[in-house]
């Protein structure tokens, strides 16, 4: 179990690694495709590859099942992105970067409502604070700040529906199919219910436009390893460590942010934003940590986990 648990926290750590780079390859995308295309593409070539790596189907087996299936999809795929692309067009980047990293604090709430037994230990709630402070420093570190109500709301609400979609992992993984399975019948009503705003939003396939290899490339980036493989193992960890301990390596995304833009756009690293990385940092170490003795008699989720938990 501890390596298995080692193992949860080296996905959660690699996935926010690899989900604070993406957007560079969105922000390119963005000069030739909407944000709807961009996010239909990316998780229909995810569904793909997951096809092609385990091409064996989940059979139905409940309503019940699939009702979680479905409201997975609904709200970690639909709901979360499009509240935060939409959110984008009405509030400043910053804004959407420090509220939507209050998830880790809903998901705890929520998980205390439907596990019962999990209590907010006050380390995570003073981790929770840290974080966004540091969080809040990165993204204001340019001196702007400003309050946009409906954009901010819509960034509350992507929080909130990423809560629910760790929550809903948590019961998922406790059926005790293969991850990728799982994963992929996500991905499956996450597409489906998004090809109806895909209309709305008028979406166009513009094939020619992935004769570009720089947008090839990109789609592959976002749809392989951002959207097949990270959500893999960003799922699988929730089964291992809870949905509480893995959300709160959202606090890491705004940190890669600003490392991969210092790395590879070259922008200059300023002293606030390097107080704002430690103070998250501390923040996320500060959310993990238990006492030794809480370590040793408590399985705060873990007694819900099937026997045999796989990828």
């Amino acid at each position: 179990m501890k390596n298995q648990r080692a193992t949860a926290h080296l996905l959660a750590l690699g996935t926010a690694l690899v989900w604070g780079t993406t957007f560079i390859a969105t922000k390119i995308l963005l000069l030739e495709f909407s944000p709807v295309e961009i996010l239909i593409d990316r998780f229909i070539i995810g569904y793909l590859v997951m096809l092609a790596i385990k091409p064996r189907l989940l059979r139905f087996h409940s309503w019940k099942e699939e009702r979680m299936f479905i409201g997975a999809g609904l709200t970690g795929l639909v709901f979360y992105y499009l509240l935060e692309n939409i959110a984008l067009t009405d509030t400043l980047a910053s804004n959407v970067s420090v509220i939507v990293s209050i998830a880790p604090m809903f998901t705890a709430l929520l998980s205390r409502i439907v596990w019962k037994q999990e209590k907010l230990r006050k380390t995570f709630v003073l981790g929770f604070f840290l974080a966004i402070m540091g969080i809040a420093i990165i993204s204001f570190s340019g001196g702007t700040v400003s309050f946009h109500p409906v954009g901010d709301l819509l960034c509350v609400l992507a929080a909130a529906m990423w809560a629910i979609y760790s929550v809903l992992c948590k019961k998922i993984s406790a059926l005790g199919y293969p991850t990728i399975l799982t994963t992929r019948r996500i991905f499956f009503y996450g597409i489906l219910l998004m090809i109806p705003f895909g209309v709305g939003m008028q979406f166009r396939w513009g094939l020619h436009r992935f004769l570009n290899g720089a947008n090839l490339g990109y789609f592959l980036f976002l749809g392989v390893l951002a959207s097949a493989l990270c959500f893999m193992t960003w799922n699988w960890s929730v089964g291992v460590l809870g949905a509480v301990h893995t959300s709160a390596y959202i606090y890491l995304i705004p940190v890669v942010t600003v490392v991969t833009a210092v790395l590879i756009l070259h922008e200059p690293i300023t002293w606030p934003s390097a107080i704002g990385m430690v103070l998250a940092l501390s923040g996320l170490i500060l959310s993990e940590w238990k006492p030794k003795q809480q370590q040793e008699g408590q399985l705060v989720e873990n007694e819900f986990l099937p026997e045999k938990n796989e990828i």
